[in-house]
């Protein structure tokens, strides 16, 4: 295992790809998208101190049409898509936290594509900066509107019109691709239930933690 630069926007794994590498993130956010036929990329999930890339590995998926980006910069662990295998394979424990942080998944999943369906833009986007706010731990991080309108599978437009009811509100400060959390507790108001949500699942102990705990 061995410490890599999690770079901003870069493409750690492309659709269609077997995974070599599995990543455990120690700060940074690493993105996973399901991509469409026309190459359009929408996110479904996000890994950060919590958890791990190495979900598809584990529950026998080879090659998908899931693409993996570095989101926010940081660093990860990262250990070969063998050795990780070997790992779970000679430690009940490991194999039991990959169970627990599976289902984790898959309730960040659901809810997210519920979401996706169901709630307006400003909410879905009040949703993403909490939970990239809680991956991150600082109020302050990297985002491109592009970006973010990519991750929420919806038009630039859509997504600049969001920040911009945002920040009048006096909740966040976007200033040349830098987002600024100004008002947690009412960007959680702005926000869907689907936050809660997330957020509860993500208070159960995972690889991640297990990891930094040993």
């Amino acid at each position: 295992m061995s410490v890599y630069p999690l770079r901003m926007r870069e493409t750690l794994q492309e659709a269609g790809e077997q995974a070599e590498f599995v990543y455990f993130p120690t700060s940074g956010i690493i993105s996973v998208l399901t991509v469409m036929e026309d190459g359009m990329m929408i996110e479904f999930a996000t890994i950060g101190r919590e958890g791990t890339t190495g979900v598809p590995l584990f529950l026998g998926v080879g090659d998908s049409n899931l693409a993996l980006i570095s989101q926010v910069p940081g660093e990860a662990l990262r250990i070969s898509r063998e050795d990780f295998m070997k790992s779970v394979a000679g430690s009940q424990s490991m194999t039991t936290l990959m169970h627990r942080y599976s289902g984790v998944m898959l309730r960040l999943v659901s809810q997210s594509a519920a979401c996706n369906r169901a709630h307006h833009v400003d909410k879905r986007c009040a949703r993403w900066l909490l939970m990239t706010h809680d991956q991150c731990e600082t109020d302050q991080f990297p985002i491109t509107h592009e970006f973010l309108a990519q991750m929420l599978g919806v038009t630039r437009p859509s997504v600049s019109q969001s920040a911009v009811r945002l920040q009048a509100a006096g909740l966040i400060s976007y200033h040349r691709g830098m987002m600024t959390i100004l008002n947690r507790d009412g960007l959680e108001a702005a926000s869907c239930e689907c936050y809660a949500v997330i957020a509860s699942g993500r208070d159960e102990r995972t690889p991640s933690q297990s990891r930094s705990k040993a």
